[in-house]
């Protein structure tokens, strides 16, 4: 199959590399040419294991190609998939410009019928703003032609992103052409049973990708909010969350109290299916609320500082953690973000550090005075009153008590619960987690 993907991004280049992986002719398109010259190259610009060797492997059998030219590869796809980005709007609702652009492109490029593929996250009625503007530019030129608009919405992790799309749990795929959704589900043959794959209208597709992603915040949200209550009262959180997990009906995946969740997905999901709710006219009262309690969470581990420390002006704080969770580079709406940016509106100085983020971390922080990314978790220690753990990297994990005890005031707040309270103690450290009071 000839597949032509629009957008180079962590949806776009994994899918782009695992339908090359399958035997697929597959052409990406991008408009940034530092993006393209990297990847010519055979080098992916941000961390994803395993994607970089199956890109080179896509490059060294002429499987995966690379272009800067959206209107080619109109021309070269007989499914088109459209995976450039969808930030946020001001008011929580989707952007779906880019989402148009590459629609207006493949309009002017496309020379037989049109299999447009939505694997961005889009709100309903997106499939049918999209098909409009392929219609308006295409069929004038080709009226004997076909467009069909399909919902194939992405369920990949940062850090497992190849091995989710190679052993999907399921496959969405959503239109109204019963042809045209057959065509895109035969794509995943390769990576999955047919059990698995399941067909439906475009506004049940993308309605799927918002409900998961909405019900994980949801369990994330209502779990740090149990955690401040635990916390209140003594309680350990990580006995009330083991005393849940093992009930079948809830079980253990996302229980885990901490900061809030972050990344790509979770928080711009959550604002647009409030937004839509709201268009449409429909309260969306609990979605609302796991937003409100998310925006809350990261403060809490500066209240934390703040409670032990006084005045955080003039003192310095190290920062383990900066990408939204251990395992990926990835800085967008990360709770380190909001902690850093407390601390430096309080007058403290910070020393961070993350496995995988500290290169992208300096650049972000390039013209913050106040903030030093650093190049190793022990650097971070160096000349610090606390330190503030952000992320569950491994790395952190493997952290003995004893080497934490350079830290001036023997503070450690952390937003993960990485650490067992009783051997921190013992350690000589005031350790402050999330949910399991002060030890």
């Amino acid at each position: 199959m000839k597949i032509s993907v629009y957008g180079a991004g962590y949806v776009g280049l994994v899918a782009a590399a695992c339908f090359a992986k399958a035997g697929n002719q597959v052409l990406v398109v991008d408009l940034n040419p530092e993006r393209l010259a990297t990847l010519a190259q055979g080098r992916v610009p941000f961390f994803e294991p395993g994607l970089d060797e199956l890109v080179t492997e896509g490059i060294g059998s002429g499987h995966l190609r690379f272009s800067g030219e959206p209107e080619r590869a109109a021309g070269h796809g007989t499914i088109l998939f459209l995976a450039v980005g969808t930030p946020s709007a001001l008011d929580g609702s989707t952007d779906e410009s880019q989402l148009h652009a590459a629609a207006h492109a493949i309009g002017r490029g496309a020379t037989t019928d049109v299999v447009v593929v939505i694997k961005s996250t889009a709100p309903v009625g997106a499939a049918e703003r999209i098909e409009a503007v392929v219609r308006q530019e295409f069929l004038q030129r080709n009226a004997a032609h076909t467009v069909d608009v399909i919902v194939n919405p992405e369920f990949l992790r940062a850090g497992s992103a190849v091995a989710d799309f190679l052993k999907p749990d399921r496959v969405v795929v959503g239109g109204g052409n019963p042809a045209a959704v057959a065509q895109v589900a035969a794509l995943y043959a390769p990576f999955t049973t047919p059990a698995n794959i399941l067909t439906m209208d475009a506004a049940s597709a993308a309605m799927v990708k918002y409900a998961a992603n909405a019900m994980l915040a949801t369990r994330i949200s209502f779990m740090n909010e149990l955690a401040n209550l635990a916390e209140a009262f003594g309680a350990d959180i990580e006995h009330v969350r083991r005393g849940i997990a093992l009930d079948p009906r809830i079980g253990g995946e996302y229980l885990s109290p901490g900061m809030g969740y972050g990344g790509s997905c979770l928080p711009k999901d959550v604002a647009s299916l409030a937004a839509t709710g709201e268009a449409a006219g429909v309260t969306l009262g609990v979605v609302r609320a796991v937003a409100e309690a998310n925006a809350l969470q990261p403060h809490r581990i500066t209240e934390k500082l703040e409670r032990h420390l006084g005045d955080l002006a003039g003192r310095t704080i190290a920062v383990w953690g900066i990408a939204f969770k251990g395992g990926s580079d990835d800085l967008r709406d990360a709770p380190s973000r909001i902690l850093i940016s407390d601390l430096t509106a309080s007058g403290a100085s910070v020393r961070a550090y993350d496995p995988l983020a500290s290169k992208t971390a300096a650049a972000l922080y390039a013209n913050e005075r106040s903030v030093t990314i650093v190049g190793s978790a022990s650097e971070a220690l160096e000349g610090a009153d606390a330190l503030a753990i952000t992320a569950d990297a491994h790395e952190f994990r493997s952290t003995t008590p004893e080497s934490l005890l350079v830290l001036k005031e023997r503070l450690v707040v952390d937003g993960r619960n990485l650490f067992d309270p009783t051997a921190m103690a013992r350690a000589g450290l005031t350790y402050s987690a999330i949910g399991r009071g002060e030890r």
